[in-house]
């Protein structure tokens, strides 16, 4: 009787439950076979890059196996041979993840970006950056790059908080894609890495600002001895062609040169300016302080190549400031600062497609011809006198020449830094570039050539002549196989083997000039989105 009476309760309880749903089907947990999209409030983007590099350069200095920044020829140990060989794989993953709850109705967003770097190979079992290749891997390896927080409190106004890019144009580098960022501005030449502080962007439909704090170093935390930087940027539209833009940046250099990267300091007189290329003030022990200045203005036309087939930029930019010295207890003039920069590029697109293109570049800086020895810099300073690297030229379409982009461990061009050592640049490079299979296969033909404006020491003005040839296959949306090659022909200013500002020209090869650099890599990149 028990047992009826339990199946007759289920039976009806069943087609109660069937009679509400069948009346009220919007009760339904699964509606349909293939549920609604989330509400994605984390999001992942990754850029990974693999490349096989061949080539007749490398450090000398065995402790340098993971990263090597700097000029070639430099006390980064990096030098030219002509019997030995450079072959390896290395391999790049900068993952980012992009927070954004909906509880702030997109107002506010954590952003995250890391960095891990390997030469197929290298250690395993062990920790330390830009390594971890080698067999059994399980190395400690992942970098920091940005961790900060945006607000959007009203349209068109973003504030960024916490460890964050650091780029010298006017627009948004979370916002806007790389190619524009290199392009614009100061081109990243000046100032293109990352900092921490707090910046602040209007982004109208015809006009863009920007202002920023950024700290450097902080060193002791009770003293007046940090680096910080300030600026402003500003770029208007002034036809749906032309625009143009000003800007303010400010170091306040007072560390005295103490803090800094590893064993290399930063600053003004650090051994960092030996490493990067940048000029060395010759201060010797004694502390200093030092006040820094740059003035510019630049200008684009048709940047995003979308009305016609014409493209410029270009920006002028001037150096000031001055450094003291404290010599016996007193503060004294150790130099001024007065030099500048310029730039125009350009670009036609001939062709059916934007790969189908002639690109030219020049590129000026003021040089100095007898270091500080009258009080006086009158060549340029960039972020590489505080940074490795704080400054990245990567866009002029060269490889050995000056820097490009395609890097993961080692960054040694010729050319590190715009003001090449101090001496000051003149250069011009080209690039020919088209698409054999439209947006599918690209073939490009570049060069130039680069001259100091001021000689060393027992060396001459011409720094190199570079060639070179690249070839590309775009497997998919934003995924590459590119393969590339270029060799510099080095010019007399590396028959050099002293320097009076500081490091030798050529590596210290007395006598003679270094064997002539090449390289060669088959790379394969993906922008995962």
């Amino acid at each position: 009787m028990k047992k009826l009476y339990l199946f007759l309760s289920l039976f009806f309880f069943v087609n109660l439950i069937q009679t509400v749903l069948a009346q009220n089907p919007s009760i339904m947990y699964f509606k349909q076979d293939i549920p609604q999209k989330a509400n994605k409030e984390l999001q992942f983007f990754a850029f990974y890059i693999n490349q096989a590099v061949a080539s007749n350069f490398y450090p000398t200095n065995e402790f340098l196996r993971g990263q090597v920044v700097g000029r070639l020829f430099g006390q980064n140990s990096t030098t030219t041979s002509d019997t030995a060989r450079s072959m390896y794989v290395e391999q790049r993953l900068i993952p980012f993840f992009i927070y954004t709850p909906s509880l702030f109705n997109g107002k506010a967003l954590l952003r995250a970006s890391f960095e891990l770097d390997w030469t197929w190979g290298d250690a395993s079992y062990a920790t330390g950056g830009n390594l971890g290749g080698a067999i059994s891997a399980d190395q400690v390896n992942l970098q920091t790059q940005n961790i900060e927080l945006e607000l959007l409190p009203w349209k068109g106004v973003a504030i960024n908080l916490g460890l964050q890019r650091m780029f010298d144009t006017p627009y948004n580098p979370y916002r806007t894609l790389f190619d524009k960022m290199a392009n614009s501005g100061y081109r990243l030449g000046f100032f293109g890495t990352d900092a921490v502080g707090v910046s602040v962007r209007y982004d109208q439909d015809f006009a863009r600002y920007k202002i920023g704090t950024y700290k450097f170093y902080e060193n002791d935390i009770f003293r007046d001895d940090d680096v910080n930087m300030f600026e402003f940027n500003f770029e208007k539209n002034l036809t749906p062609l032309w625009k143009a833009g000003a800007s303010v940046y400010y170091v306040r250099d007072r560390s005295a040169g103490v803090g800094g990267i590893s064993i290399l300091g930063q600053g003004l007189n650090s051994m960092l300016n030996d490493y990067n290329g940048t000029f060395k003030f010759k201060f010797g022990s004694d502390p200093y302080k030092a006040d820094i200045f740059w003035l510019g203005g630049f200008f684009s036309r048709n940047l995003d190549m979308m009305a016609d087939r014409i493209m410029l930029t270009g920006f002028f930019n001037y150096n000031l400031g001055r450094a003291d010295v404290k010599k016996s207890g007193n503060w004294e003039k150790g130099s001024d600062i007065s030099g500048f920069s310029a730039n125009l590029r350009g670009n036609y697109h001939y062709g059916q497609t934007l790969d189908d293109h002639i690109k030219v570049d020049l590129i000026y800086t003021s040089g100095d011809d007898n270091g500080i020895n009258d009080k006086k810099y009158s060549g340029v300073m960039t972020g590489n006198t505080w940074g490795a690297p704080g400054a990245i030229f990567i866009s002029t379409g060269t490889y050995l020449l000056m820097p490009h982009g395609n890097v993961v461990n080692r960054y040694t061009p010729a050319i590190a830094d715009l003001s090449n050592m101090g001496y000051g640049l003149s250069a011009a490079t080209a690039t020919l570039s088209h698409g054999f299979v439209p947006n599918k296969f690209i073939g490009r033909l570049g060069g130039g050539i680069g001259f100091s404006n001021s000689a060393p020491l027992a060396g001459g003005k011409l720094i190199g002549t570079e060639a070179n040839i690249a070839f590309v296959y775009n497997l998919g949306t934003y995924m590459s196989l590119e393969w590339h090659t270029a060799y510099l022909w080095l010019g007399d200013f590396y028959d050099s083997a002293d320097d009076r500002y500081g490091y030798p020209v050529n590596g210290g090869k007395f006598g003679e000039r270094p064997i002539d650099p090449w390289t060669s890599f088959l790379v394969m990149k993906w922008l995962l989105f």
